[in-house]
């Protein structure tokens, strides 16, 4: 089986996807997709994933191609289809508060600073750079105040989101972590953001995600 991951480099579901990848040692051709020039809008890649967002991965195998979309998703299909190493803690209560964590981020935080938000505000409703990145502000700080909060409750934690292995919550977290930086927002007040970002830094699969260090990043 080989596997075909269309993303950009800066894009955060892509981020947070090549992350999740990286963890559970998957090998896949990186196939870039230039949001700037506004590929995605094409045929070519609305072949691939008729909503016209990245990322999408295709799973390919004698048995057929496997097209998956939408960043959740495909990374429950990789927890369902390569669960070592498990990415979700066996207690189904722990579960929970993993996927908490990682739906403040997904669901709260990401959607609407994403690109088509970002250029909605510029284009149609003639928002300047200022606005647009106090727009950004406001809902990561809102998100990381929270996740800020919930992090300093859990006094039983390790280095990472939950527990003393990388989980969702650290793949969702650190692309987040990453846009906040892009977005000038200041990260002091969060300690244990940061700390984790700093453990997760060290780790070979996340350094290698990192939106720098990939070939269409230029």
């Amino acid at each position: 089986m080989s596997m075909k991951l269309y993303n950009f480099f800066r894009s955060g579901t892509s981020h947070r996807l090549r992350i999740a990848l990286n963890l559970k040692g998957i090998d896949y051709e990186y196939v870039p997709v230039d949001l700037r020039t506004e590929e995605h809008l094409g045929a070519a890649f609305k072949a691939v994933n008729p909503q016209a967002l990245v990322p999408a991965l295709v799973s390919e195998s004698i048995e057929g191609d496997l097209t998956l979309i939408q960043s959740p998703a495909i990374i429950e299909w990789l927890e369902e289809r390569y669960p070592a190493p498990a990415l979700l803690p066996a207690n189904a209560e722990d579960r929970a508060r993993v996927r908490a964590l990682a739906a403040i981020v997904g669901c709260d935080i990401h959607p609407i600073n994403n690109r088509r938000i970002l250029e909605y505000l510029r284009k149609t409703l003639g928002c300047d750079e200022a606005a647009v990145l106090a727009w950004c502000g406001t809902w990561i700080t809102a998100g990381f105040d929270a996740l800020e909060a919930l992090l300093a409750a859990d006094t039983s934690r390790g280095p990472f989101c939950f527990g003393n292995a990388p989980t969702l919550a650290d793949v969702y977290l650190i692309p987040q972590v990453e846009s906040a930086r892009r977005f000038n927002v200041e990260l002091s007040p969060y300690p244990n953001i940061v700390a984790v970002d700093r453990a997760c830094g060290e780790l070979d699969a996340f350094r290698r995600a990192a939106p720098a260090l990939q070939p269409d990043a230029k």
